[in-house]
């Protein structure tokens, strides 16, 4: 095994990653991030891919993956020079043929512009215009005045006090009623299935911006959130010591990749998720919710309703 490959197995390693995850993220087959584990380049399909498999394979682990290349750059194959392709010199006839025909396309796109430019002149000082701005001006005042003006019958019309004198209603102390603040509905988190280490699960509500915490007690741990699934991009890649915890905004759909899963208490919104608490590596897949719940509930609610109405109507026949 090489210096390299061993570097990169021990990072893998700490993180709690198999290859089969180092796959799913890199989307670099198996039996290629073995060979360079093991040094054994000659397995990947071209010099070419050697740097680039490392740099990709590094960034995952969370090592810089820009100065691991620096430190093994001797022991990383290097890609083939390309061939140098020499010029060969037009003719002086045809490069003269060729500048000519570049400034009559030259000439022509420089009378479009100057067009193009007096339109626009001539637009932006037709909506800038004074005249223009005063005549709607004009209009709003006569319809403000027009919508103050009070009926000719109205006027006369009054309403008498207590003292016996007349008193004209003020709409201006009407006061409206305030609105009912929103409360915004609870976050929920359902456990749907689980495949492998990945359990799946539904956030409702659905739209919205979520917030994750991710809390490390009794060690540490690495952990991973991805955008809509195992290989969206990282919005969140950190290895937590022991009482530090981390938060990331999210929507649904998102993908969570942790190490040492006992370890680790993972919530939305406040909402905790169980993942089962096992030891070793855990992924969670939050999708959002489908809307079929509360068209059950409102069918439910219709239900209890007509049931009550019976109720009452075989009460009414009773006392008759």
């Amino acid at each position: 095994m090489s210096d390299l490959g061993a570097l990169l197995r021990k990072a893998r390693e700490q993180r709690g990653l198999s290859l089969e995850d180092i796959q799913d993220l890199t989307k670099i087959r198996k039996r290629y991030l073995e060979a360079i584990e093991e040094g054994n380049y000659a397995v990947l399909p071209g010099s070419f891919y050697v740097r680039a498999f490392v740099k990709n394979y590094a960034e995952n682990v969370g090592l810089d993956a820009d100065e691991v290349l620096r430190l093994y750059q001797k022991e990383i194959p290097h890609a083939a020079p390309e061939p140098v392709v020499e010029t060969v010199q037009r003719p002086r006839r045809a490069q003269a043929q060729s500048s000519d025909r570049w400034s009559r396309w030259g000439f022509r796109s420089l009378m479009w512009l100057f067009f193009i430019l007096i339109v626009v002149i001539v637009y932006v000082f037709y909506i800038n215009n004074p005249v223009n701005k005063k005549v709607d001006t004009a209009d709003d005042e006569t319809k403000i005045t027009d919508e103050a003006k009070l009926p000719e019958e109205n006027k006369d019309k009054t309403t008498p006090g207590t003292d016996g004198q007349t008193n004209t209603p003020d709409p201006g102390n009407v006061t409206p009623d305030p609105e009912p603040p929103v409360t915004p509905p609870a976050t929920t988190v359902t456990f749907i299935r689980s495949t492998g280490k990945t359990n799946y699960y539904e956030v409702s509500p659905a739209a919205g911006t979520h917030k994750i915490e991710l809390k490390v007690a009794g060690g540490s741990s690495w952990v991973g959130v991805s955008e809509k699934n195992v290989g969206g991009k990282y919005l969140l890649t950190q290895t937590l010591k022991d009482g530090e915890s981390v938060s990331v905004d999210v929507t649904v759909p998102v993908y969570i990749n942790i190490a040492h899963a006992n370890m680790v208490e993972v919530t939305i919104d406040g909402a905790p998720i169980d993942d089962g608490n096992k030891k070793g590596s855990r992924k969670m897949q939050l999708d959002p919710a489908e809307s079929t719940g509360t068209d059950t509930g409102t069918g439910q609610n219709t239900g209890t309703d007509t049931a009550g109405t019976d109720t009452s109507n075989s009460d009414a026949v009773t006392n008759q």
